[in-house]
């Protein structure tokens, strides 16, 4: 009897540029469950199911998109897409990532501002409230477990609690010393190395059978992802001049404290402070879109929030329901145009909240091809996290305020409100059930309260 032989796994055909879209444009209607769960599911289908791409490539350009500002999940997505088939690629995965999302946050904003009083949708909205305030201490929860490793990052982040939530200080410098102190753990790493190393993060530690992938360990780089200084410069100047053409034609139309010039230039500034997930840059929206511009109220940003976590796409898309509704209440169009200000609004803040994320992979990409991270890049990216974890506990007290006390601190306490609270913090963290379910639950427990209550008035807008 002849001895048997494995049979040899053939490498995969390259995906033509239409088999990629169609892939992209299914990807952004499916992509539920957070950054965990997005990168999980391109893991299944690009390197396992597929194998568009190795396990030891797939990591590599994740550890690079955990490093910068902006929503990890779409980045990664804009990375393959862009060493499979280049530029165009790399906006047609990042762009239908995205797209999806903002289709349906738009819709959902239409039904929220046109129906949100009805007893069934406010009682939805009420009981949806609490949930968020368990939401939000969970995500701290999750990141502060994997990202508080030593002393000295638990002091980070008890510093930035106090900082943000005794003294106001701003988020923007909160993580600009932070991100100072994981420098000056750089220069001592030589004798306190483990005091900024990140922790795995969500890389898969798992290792798929070695078939050969369409971009395998070994495949050189593709031609289009080599570097050049001139390619440098020259996206890096395209998509400046792109941003400032946009920017400058919103100042010309509607001025410098216009609306959508306003939401532009704060937007941009929130694409360069995500480090961490949207979870760390929603404080510092919070703090703009409620505090400073009056955007929104807080006890709307709580149900964007839950809207944000119902929808496929990144949570940061969270912002195109704060910009609708912006828009809505400063319509720049006129007040018979309501509708379309929140739209527009939410089109023109979503282009500038992901534009960063397409310029760093783009710009950085070639160089991230030709070097591995080190511990000098990682360092201050391990401070910062860290400080977000505070600044996530502030998000989720001041959340519970507005849900527990909804007239104000003070006035009567929602019991029922808490009890949901409880409950969902219970399943979150001992059941581990999914947000999306979560939702679904208090959403449906709330129509059935509005729906006896009749009225709309229970405490919830």
């Amino acid at each position: 009897m002849g001895m048997m032989h494995d049979p040899i796994v053939q490498t995969p055909a390259a995906p033509s540029f239409t088999q990629a879209l169609r892939f992209w444009l299914q990807l952004g209607f499916v992509s539920f469950g957070g950054p965990a769960g997005q990168i999980a599911l391109m893991h299944q289908e690009l390197v396992e199911r597929r194998r568009w791409i190795s396990e030891k490539r797939y990591l590599h350009a994740l550890n690079y998109c955990m490093l910068l500002p902006g929503p990890e999940a779409q980045q990664l997505a804009t990375y393959i897409g862009w060493l499979l088939h280049g530029v165009r690629g790399g906006i047609a995965a990042g762009a239908l990532f995205v797209l999806p999302s903002l289709g349906i946050l738009i819709a959902l904003s239409m039904i929220y501002v046109s129906y949100g009083n009805t007893p069934v949708v406010a009682g939805m909205l009420w009981a949806v409230k609490p949930a968020v305030v368990a939401i939000v201490l969970f995500a701290a929860w999750r990141i502060g477990s994997k990202a508080l490793k030593n002393s000295a990052l638990w002091g980070i982040a008890a510093a930035s609690f106090v900082a943000i939530f005794f003294f106001k200080v701003p988020f923007p410098l909160i993580v600009l010393v932070a991100g100072c102190a994981g420098c000056m753990g750089v220069w001592g790493h030589r004798w306190a190395p483990q005091w900024f190393r990140p922790s795995a993060g969500h890389a898969s530690k798992s290792v798929s059978a070695a078939a050969p992938a369409v971009i395998d360990d070994n495949t050189p780089t593709p031609a289009h992802a080599l570097f050049s200084r001139g390619r440098l410069l020259r996206f890096t100047a395209v998509g400046f001049l792109l941003w400032l053409a946009v920017f400058a034609a919103l100042a010309a139309a509607f001025g410098w404290q216009g609306v959508l010039t306003q939401m532009a230039w704060f937007f941009t500034k929130a694409a360069l402070l995500t480090f961490g997930g949207a979870y760390a840059v929603l404080p510092y929206v919070f703090q703009g879109a409620v505090t400073d511009f009056g955007w929104l109220t807080a006890p709307q940003m709580m149900d964007g929030l839950a809207l944000g976590e119902s929808t496929p796409g990144p949570l940061i898309m969270v912002v195109a329901f704060v910009a609708f509704l912006g828009g809505w209440k400063l319509p720049m169009f006129g007040r018979d145009h309501l509708l379309m200000a929140g739209s527009v609004a939410a089109c023109v803040v979503t282009f500038f909240t992901f534009l960063p994320s397409f310029l760093f992979i783009l710009i950085g990409g070639p160089l991230i091809e030709a070097t591995h991270g080190e511990l000098k890049f990682t360092a201050p990216l391990t401070a910062i996290t860290a400080a977000v974890v505070g600044v996530i506990v502030n998000l989720a007290l001041f959340f519970a305020l507005h849900a527990l006390w909804p007239a104000g601190w003070g006035r009567p306490f929602d019991a029922a409100a808490a009890l949901i609270a409880v409950a969902a913090a219970v399943g979150l963290i001992r059941y581990q059930i999914s947000v999306i379910k979560l939702i679904a639950c208090c959403a449906v427990l709330g129509a059935v309260v509005g729906a006896a209550a009749g009225t709309g008035k229970v405490g919830f807008l």
